[in-house]
């Protein structure tokens, strides 16, 4: 055994599997297993394994194909797993797949193709990761051997996990490569177990054998206890069931020896052979309940599911069965095993091919999956009384359901079901389609209840706990009712409720009204859940009965329930169904054929209703009908209309009634046509295929007969060819597809009413006559009983085909004729043709035999063998059901007239040459020159950008001086008021200690005690957002001032902001949890922001600053290296393709020496180097050199940018440069600022810069930048949208498109790459693996309140951490650096720094983008490394999942600290006044939401003596 997780290879390929919409998942190859653990879906296939989130979205996928070649260090040939692409000879079927959650595995086992096993252990979280492997055989060699798998424990010092693997022992296994004979196995899981990993051997060989074909079809462990299941062939009695019983002690040996056998047997009737074909245990014992899926004879067909109780009997001796033994060899024993009875027949269907068994409630779930493709749920109740079968899902196919059905452990409201190829994640109900009360509890289903909120869905999806559903034992009516009546004549009507409740059940009432006044007496019994009595007041009832309504209320639901009381003994006749039926309704006892008043014990509904079954028809003289047959006998489930029923002793049948096994609700057709010895019905549509019993109804409700009707699968059609037709219709079409023989009409969705009736039909095909039509869109549709279901192919009407010429030619005793056609897109057929050739009015069959194409026609040859005459005069064309004549004039005509055409064209085309040869010749000579020019140009963008694209290095000076990080205070304040500049300003001022301050303390610190209460603060917040005038910028407002105002008390804040956030939960869980904490649109929102600002401003300083400060200055120099247009920002170097220059003409780098005035005696700094562009404007240039000497200097320079000028050196002399002055150039009304290249700056050349303070220029000019209309009346670099003439510039005109310039985004990205993602990884990688406190805080804040909402989906949680971290604090701080640095951001920044935050939140976002050539550019620029960030943050997340929990005290601790550090930082009075405005304008709002909240009076009164406090200093000035 050698390891080779180091040395294979795994190959996570992606060829043909799809993840479908409703839920599914469609596989490459067919499913051969597949196992649930934890978060993860295990599939394998033919030749792949697949790893699937539990909402079976791909994870990853496996090849399972290889090579088998020599290995020398283990002597014999190895299974190496290749590449997908690579050669391979070898495949690794999977025979076993066992996750192992206590050890974080998945367990594979399996055969190689040289029938030698291979093993291998992976890794449960990530597939592609193998721990161990090794060829070995564990399991069965043969892939389809009657085997089972499972993990068990023994009880030994500590419990050992073994897998235990029990094998059909049919002689196939016998190979080089077996590993012994034994039928059942222990095998190690780990390398500490005696033997090693995989081994059987412990010291001695464990036993387990059996005699004959065996083969296993489940087993489990339940407590100490193994359960093996298997069918065991018999001479005798042809199959038995056996279950063998082992305890899982000691060891291996003494395992196996504890052998105990049962037999199973449910041949109650007599019958033999039957065989088990699927089960499951019932979960939560004692006892031991279990089910299985038995065939009955034998086969697959006759199934029944069947209930036993299996709890062991270890009273019996060890090691003594007829058919198994632990020993070297097993000696014939002359005994008995114990049989086992079954509990109860649960269900009754054909082709039953797996079982799933849970517990919800007191009541027992099976989940049923066919052989044709249904999944049938079935409830029972503690008394084994079943509930109506229902259909969970049916597919479209007749694919088995696989033999296992495993729920859902993330999700318990899902399961999974494994088809030939398919995975489908299916609800275990459908609650939500129950629309009523009724609805919901006729449903019968334990997992659904009805809430408050009047709808029907699952008991964790109600608000509280206001619901009520079904009782524990099964019940036929939610309301039932006796009427009794005492020797007094008192008559006593007794309503009992079949409910569940989720609530108290003292609110339970019940109104009982008719139309006789005072109906109850006074001293009726009060309402007791679940009864209500009513004593009448009267004595008797009207003979033709009295209506009553009830009305019953439970807490906030209440429903109505109509009754009809008659005396009882006044319902009398003869004794039918229908009779008893009317006896137990009117509330009464029907006992011995006769109705009379009920005891006065409340029975159970559906006990009487079985009375109505038995007994009534003994001795009746009626003419027992029988049924001979009826056409059709197979149908879909959408049933059958006009069906034929044939037999005797019709003449009294009024109905038919179809009843599947055990169904409750049978469904009954009216008859006609009835003729005593057939008559006609519908057969109705079914919810589920199968077999089902009909029989016929007389008048007195009895039903004789008993014939058998099939249900299965509904057509489908796949294609159908010719896809079109003409527009006269009448084309034969053939519709290709499965189960065609149930479609009794063909229509169009342009004409509906117009069904054709199919032809020919079989269950793969039919054919069928299009109908006429006047459009050229339609589709197929087919006709099903009452449903009309769609073709998904498209179908196209065209046009008449043109029928032009024909010529005829005599070819020894026949003559050929060929007709024309014009092409066309029908594609006819020469079976579609009837000709008919006229000679002299004599008509010859012409037979149509070759069909040839060229460009524009279409040729057909059709043969007349009735004459040797080449003369026709006329051809009839028959195609659908028209008929064209073809006369021999109209075909010379056009021929004629063709050959005319064809001499005129070269003539035509002569003159028009000789005429425009003169022209081109004049026009070839610019064109080609302009053609010419454009090529060049756009060969030398492209050349540049290829150039600069390969070239481009980070070479981005990191020397930027020292980062000009903004105080707390200031950072705080344009957080909290990020649009409001007055605010900013005025928390943060210093306050004078003067006396108006005394008298302004009073008030503040009356409000603030005041808000320091939660009950004032939450009630005040709730009341202000209730108005409708309180917009969403006051809300902001609100919260940032309570910020300032609690600032000295962080931890009373986040008390309150819990609160609030608690609160806005509940609101959004009613709708759309997903969306929590997405937007600011309330306080607590604006609130969160703040409190995360707070708690993250030192690790925003002390880890992420420097590297923020540092992207943001790469990405300033990166977008100074190019042109930027001074008037709209745009710049050739960008990552926002909005924000791209791709309009800039060539420009040229220069090297500027600048000198600094000192003082006004015309004294010169040293020249400081600045770089810059020729396309660079003066006020650019300006900027440039200011950055420059901050850059080399470390602090800014003295002057501002306004307040300085430049001249430039030339000649001897200095030339001042100036934005706009006389030479400056003009198109139409719009002026170019100048640049560098308007002055003919050279590389080199010498700049000064002047103060205007200390030299006055001699022409001062303000920044035309000043002027409001500046970007309609200047323009750099981008051309005025104006009339100008092209000969004036040529230059400007060059032809440019955008699409060449996108390169400078990718260089732009290169550039600064390095810098944003060191910014990344310094947000999410978390130094000494601790996240800081707010954040692990708020974290597990989140998890312990989605715990309580009873969220259970990660999505949701992963979105809430989202919002409230990256896209709240996170977002906003890379989108505005300013926040953070005393720093500038110009539009063009702001527009590569959104790139650079989008990119940052897509590596939170859970969906995966499916990206292509129209995708924005801002997209596909961090396309590639997007997969990478979100590996980063989902390692993020998980570590600060995994991280300690930080302790009240702890979190506390850090607030106070944080408080402390910026204590007086913030004018708290300054918050407080305008705080009190809010409160001033909605005082009689705050004061009635106090009041609802039941505040307490000293709370109402500290409010009126604050707002008389503030209301005495009105004549006072704030400052």
């Amino acid at each position: 055994m050698i390891l080779l997780s180091g040395l294979i290879f795994i190959v996570l390929a992606k060829p043909g599997r799809c993840l479908e919409e409703d839920g599914g998942f469609t596989f490459n190859g067919d499913v051969r297993h597949f196992a649930v653990a934890n978060n993860s879906v295990y599939v394998a296939t033919d030749d792949r394994l697949y790893q699937l989130n539990h909402d079976l979205t791909l994870v990853r996928s496996l090849t399972q194909r290889g090579i088998l070649k020599y290995d020398k260090l283990q002597n014999g040939i190895r299974f190496y797993r290749v590449p997908e692409k690579d050669e391979w000879n070898a495949t690794f079927s999977v025979n076993v797949l066992l996750p192992f959650d206590d050890n974080d595995t998945l367990i594979s086992c399996g055969v190689t193709d040289n029938r030698c096993g291979y093993c291998e252990v992976l890794d449960l979280a990530d597939i592609s990761k193998v721990r161990y492997s090794e060829h070995i055989l564990v399991g069965p060699v043969n892939p389809n051997s009657a085997s089972v798998a499972f993990l068990v424990d023994v009880e030994r010092r500590t419990n050992e996990t073994y897998i235990l693997t029990a094998i059909q022992q049919n002689g196939s296994s016998n190979t080089k490569c077996s590993s012994g004979s034994e039928a059942v196995y222990l095998h190690n899981t780990n390398n500490s177990q005696p033997g090693g990993i995989f081994s059987f051997n412990e010291g001695s060989t464990p036993q387990f054998r059996s005699k004959g074909n065996v083969s296993f079809v489940d087993g489990f462990q339940n407590s100490s206890i193994i359960y093996l299941f298997s069918n065991v062939p018999s001479d005798k009695e042809g199959n038995k069931v056996r279950l063998i019983w082992l305890e899982g002690k000691r060891n291996k040996v003494e395992t196996m020896r504890s052998l105990r056998g049962a037999s199973l047997d449910i041949s109650d009737r007599g019958g033999k052979g039957s065989r088990l074909l699927a089960s499951s245990v019932v979960p939560d014992g004692p006892p031991v309940l279990w089910s299985g899926v038995f065939s009955v004879d034998g086969g697959q067909t006759n199934t029944e599911l069947v209930m036993f109780d299996i709890s062991p009997d270890l009273s019996l001796k060890q090691n003594q069965d007829p058919d198994f033994c632990s020993a070297v060899k097993c000696e014939d024993k002359n005994v008995q095993p114990k049989t086992l009875k079954p509990k109860k027949t649960l269900f009754r269907q054909n082709y039953m091919t797996s079982v799933l068994a849970v517990r919800h409630k007191s009541w027992m779930v099976f989940f049923v999956g066919t052989g044709d493709g249904q999944l049938i749920k079935l409830a029972v109740d503690n008394n084994y009384h079943t509930t109506c079968p229902k259909v969970l899902y049916r597919a479209n196919h007749d694919h088995k359901v696989f033999p296992k059905i495993h729920l859902d452990e993330v999700d318990d409201k899902y399961l999974y079901v494994a088809f030939q190829n398919q995975m489908k994640r299916v609800p275990v109900s459908k609650c939500s389609t129950y629309k009523t009360l009724q609805d919901c509890w006729s449903a019968q289903d334990p997992y659904c209840v009805w809430c408050g909120s009047n709808r029907c869905t699952f008991e964790n999806e109600c608000p509280d706990s206001d619901w009520l559903s079904i009782p524990e034992d099964y019940q036929e009516k939610m309301v039932s009712y006796t009427v009794t009546k005492d020797t007094t004549d008192q008559i006593t009507l007794k309503i009992q409720t079949h409910l569940t409740v989720g609530q108290n059940v003292s609110n339970f009432t019940c109104e009982i009204s008719s139309s006789v006044n005072e109906f109850c007496r006074r001293e009726s019994a009060p309402p007791q859940f679940p009864q209500c009595t009513c004593i009448l007041s009267k004595s008797t009832l009207p003979t033709e009965g009295l209506d009553v309504t009830v009305r019953i209320t439970l807490g906030k639901i209440d429903w109505w329930e109509k009754l009809k009381l008659m005396k009882c003994s006044d319902i009398r006749g003869p004794p039918t169904s229908d009779l008893c039926k009317q006896c137990l309704d009117a509330g009464c006892d029907w006992s011995q054929n006769v109705c009379s008043w009920a005891t006065a014990e409340l029975k159970n509904v559906s006990i009487y209703s079985n009375t109505c079954i038995y007994h009534l028809y003994k001795g009746m003289n009626i003419s027992k009908p029988e049924i001979s047959s009826i056409t059709p006998s197979i149908v879909s489930i959408y049933g059958k209309n006009h069906a034929l029923l044939t037999g005797h002793n019709l003449s009294d049948v009024i109905r038919v009634r179809i009843q599947a096994d055990m169904d409750c609700t049978p469904r009954e057709s009216p008859v006609w046509n009835n003729t005593g010895v057939n008559l006609t019905f519908h057969i109705p549509s079914a919810d589920r295929k199968g077999v089902v019993k009909v029989c016929v109804v007389l008048t007195d409700g009895s039903c004789h007969g008993n014939t058998e009707i099939a249900y299965r699968s509904p057509p489908s059609c796949t294609a159908v060819t010719p896809s079109s037709s003409w527009m006269s219709g009448k084309r034969n079409i053939t519709v290709l597809g499965s189960q065609l023989e149930f479609v009794e009409g063909v229509t169009h969705s342009h004409d509906l009413t117009e069904v054709k009736l199919p032809q020919n039909k079989s269950s793969q095909t039919l054919t069928y006559d299009t109908p006429a039509a006047r459009t050229s869109a339609s589709s197929v549709l087919v006709k099903v009983a009452n449903e009309t279901l769609p073709c998904f192919t498209s179908f196209t009407y065209y046009p008449e085909p043109e029928f032009t010429s024909f010529t005829s030619t005599r070819t020894g005793e026949s003559v050929l004729i060929t007709i024309q056609k014009k092409a066309d897109k029908l594609e006819m057929t020469p079976e579609e043709l009837s000709v008919i050739g006229f000679q002299e009015e004599k008509p010859h069959n012409c037979i149509v035999e070759i069909k040839s194409k060229s460009n524009e026609t279409d040729s057909f040859t059709c043969e007349i063998t009735t004459t040797v005459n080449p003369k026709f005069q006329m051809l009839k064309i028959t195609y659908g059901d028209r008929t064209i004549t073809l006369d021999l004039k109209s075909s010379s005509y056009m021929y004629y007239l063709l050959v005319v055409v064809l001499l005129l064209i070269p003539c035509i085309i002569a003159f028009v040459v000789l005429f425009f040869r003169n022209k081109e010749k004049q026009l070839n000579v610019k064109m080609n020159k302009h053609i010419e020019d454009l090529e060049l140009n756009i060969r030398n963008d492209i050349r540049q950008g290829f150039v600069d694209l390969q070239t481009e290095k980070a070479d981005l000076m990191e020397n930027v001086g020292a980062i000009p990080f903004l105080d707390y205070k200031h950072f705080a304040s344009r957080i909290f008021f990020p649009e409001n500049e007055a605010l900013m300003t005025s928390c943060i001022k210093d306050i004078g200690q003067d006396a108006v301050k005394v008298q302004l303390d009073d008030c503040c610190l009356g409000l603030s005690k005041l808000i320091q209460d939660q009950v004032f603060l939450t009630s005040m917040v709730h009341a202000l957002e209730e108005q409708k005038t309180f917009t969403i910028k006051d809300k902001c407002t609100l919260a940032s001032l309570l910020t300032i105002a609690l600032h000295s008390n962080l931890s009373y804040m986040t008390e309150v902001m819990e609160v609030l956030l608690k609160a806005l939960m509940q609101q959004s869980s009613n709708a759309q949890p997903k969306l929590l904490l997405r937007r600011t649109e309330s306080t607590v929102e604006k609130l969160l922001t703040n409190w995360m600002s707070i708690c993250l401003y030192g690790f925003l300083r002390e880890s992420v600053g420097q590297h923020l400060f540092l992207m943001v200055s790469a990405l300033t120099q990166q977008i100074a290296k190019g042109p930027v247009d001074c008037v709209t920002g745009k710049a050739l170097y960008t990552l926002s393709e909005d924000w791209l220059l791709w309009q800039a003409q060539d420009f040229s780098s220069l090297k500027l020496k600048v000198l600094f005035a000192v003082g006004s005696d015309g004294e010169v700094s040293e020249p400081l180097e600045v770089s810059a562009l020729n396309c660079d404007t003066v006020e650019q240039v300006k900027a440039k050199i200011l950055s420059s000497f901050k850059a080399k200097f470390g602090f800014p320079y003295n002057t501002n940018l306004k307040d300085i000028y430049i001249e430039f050196e030339k000649d001897g002399s200095f030339v001042p440069l100036q934005e706009v002055d006389g030479s400056s150039e003009n198109i139409g009304v719009v002026t170019m600022l100048n640049t560098l290249k308007h002055y003919k700056v050279p590389d080199g050349a010498t700049i000064k810069v002047l103060s205007t303070k200390t030299h006055p220029p001699l022409s001062p000019q303000l920044s035309v930048k000043d002027d409001e209309n500046f970007e309609r009346k200047y323009f750099h670099l981008i051309d005025p949208d104006v009339e100008e003439d092209q000969r004036n510039n040529p230059e400007k005109k060059k032809f440019k498109m955008k699409e060449v310039h996108l390169t400078k985004l990718l260089s732009t990205k290169v550039a600064v790459h390095s810098y944003v993602e060191t910014l990344f990884k310094s947000i999410w990688e978390l130094p000494s693996c601790k996240a800081p406190h707010a954040v692990k805080y708020f974290f597990d804040f989140l998890d312990s309140q989605a715990d309580v909402m009873k969220i259970t989906d990660p999505d949701v949680l992963h979105i809430w951490k989202t919002n409230s971290l990256p896209l709240r604090f996170w977002i906003n701080i890379l989108k505005n650096p300013q926040f953070v640095f005393d720093i500038e951001k110009a539009a063009h920044l702001d527009g590569c720094l959104s790139v650079i935050a989008q990119a940052f939140m897509d590596s939170f976002s859970l969906s995966e983008v499916q990206l292509g050539k129209h995708a924005p550019t801002n997209k596909l620029l961090y396309a590639k490394d997007i997969p990478k960030y979100k590996q980063d943050v989902k390692a993020y997340y998980k570590q600060i999942r995994e991280q300690s929990t930080i302790t009240d005290t702890e979190f506390k601790a850090f607030l106070q600290e944080e408080s402390k550090k910026h204590e007086n930082e913030f004018n708290e009075a300054a918050a407080l006044r305008e705080l009190f405005k809010f409160i001033q304008r909605y005082f009689t709002e705050i004061k009635e939401k106090l009041d609802q909240n039941g505040a307490p009076e000293e709370l109402k009164e500290q409010l009126l003596s604050v707002k008389d406090s503030f209301d005495a200093l009105k004549s006072c000035a704030w400052s």
